[in-house]
């Protein structure tokens, strides 16, 4: 094994001869052994000391959570870890196991690939965790765990196969056949799950871009409605008529999205259509009558209103106005009370509708 220059065993042999204690060789390496098996212990629980006392106060002192919970995580493992270097520098103090040094050494090598594998699986759960914590308190919205475990087994299972790899190198095992196969049977795997993987991946582009949420109201081609549920392979839409469209992830992230949610307020124009019977005078006063109903409505800002065109049977007035708002619903319930105050306006002043007009909103 001879992990060292020189054997403290033999060092103590020297020291108890030279005192006149005649011992076999065998008492030194033992409290060689014992030796580095109590400093390894020593160290280690220096170092957690470390961890509880000094580490884990400084992090208290910081502004996020992150740090306490990988130190409180990982405290254990490497006092762990610092005891498994001791106990292979004290067998190495054996000379009862010099024939098996190599096995001795791989075992060890092993455990220590274990225990980082173990840390390591420690250290992506907890920043899996904190960061969608942190993006439900930032978005306000409820992450779906199913996505952010699936993503959590993909690193972990990274992990494994790395971990895997390294014990057989350290068996001395050929890898490039290893290699070579594993890539053949993910091709051949990637084909077989192209369709399902390409809906995966779509999810998790989802989930971490965030191009909308559950309860945004979206547009996808000709249809629109709110985001009810975003899961693995598909997210489910409620439309306006009622009815559910479930559409695949890779067509969502693939095709264009209006996320009407997103808006940070909504420009509505609209077209009012006045008889044409109206008298000179009082089609004259029909944008001031227009712009202060609109300007009495509550979360409504008046932009303008302007005679548009004299059509055939009715004189047309464009209005714009804006609300400070992105959702759909909100927007339908702000645009009726201005509808509503419009006609109540207009039978006070006994002005009468060419016919009804239609409106439309976007964004600005």
């Amino acid at each position: 094994m001879l992990l060292i220059n020189f054997r403290l065993s033999e060092i103590i042999n020297n020291l108890l001869q030279e005192n006149g204690i005649q011992v076999s060789l065998i008492v030194g390496e033992i409290l060689a052994a014992l030796t580095f098996f109590l400093l390894a212990f020593v160290t280690g629980l220096i170092v957690y000391h470390l961890f509880e006392h000094y580490f884990s106060k400084w992090a208290e002192k910081t502004a996020t959570t992150l740090d306490d919970e990988i130190i409180k995580n990982i405290k254990k493992p490497i006092y762990f870890f610092v005891i498994l270097i001791g106990a292979l520098y004290g067998l190495d103090q054996l000379s009862v196991l010099d024939p098996y040094g190599v096995e001795v050494s791989q075992i060890f090598t092993i455990a220590e690939i274990l225990l980082a594998i173990f840390i390591i699986i420690r250290i992506i759960n907890i920043l899996m965790t904190w960061y969608a914590e942190r993006l439900a308190k930032q978005r306000k919205v409820i992450i779906d765990n199913r996505i952010l475990n699936v993503f959590k087994k993909f690193l972990q299972a990274i992990v494994f196969v790395l971990g895997f790899v390294l014990i057989l190198h350290v068996f001395n095992v050929n890898l490039s056949g290893i290699v070579v196969g594993l890539g053949v049977g993910g091709i051949a795997i990637a084909f077989a799950l192209q369709n399902i993987l390409s809906d995966v991946f779509s999810a998790f582009s989802i989930y971490f871009d965030r191009p909308f949420e559950v309860g945004d109201f979206i547009v996808v081609g000709t249809n629109g409605g709110t985001v009810t549920k975003i899961g693995l392979k598909s997210t489910r839409v409620q439309l306006l008529e009622g009815e559910e469209m479930i559409i695949s992830n890779h067509e969502v992230t693939s095709g264009k999205i209006r996320n009407l949610q997103k808006m940070p307020r909504r420009r509505v124009e609209f077209i009012i259509r006045v008889s044409p019977n109206v008298q000179l005078n009082m089609l004259k006063k029909i944008p001031a009558v227009l712009k202060e109903t609109i300007e009495s409505c509550t979360e409504v800002q008046f932009d303008m209103v302007h005679l548009r065109e004299v059509g055939s049977f009715s004189y047309n007035f464009e209005v714009v106005y804006y609300i400070n708002t992105g959702n759909y619903k909100q927007y339908l319930d702000i645009h009726d009370r201005v509808i509503y105050a419009i006609s109540e306006r207009f039978k006070k002043e006994g002005i009468e509708y060419g016919f009804q007009g239609s409106g439309r909103s976007s964004s600005t």
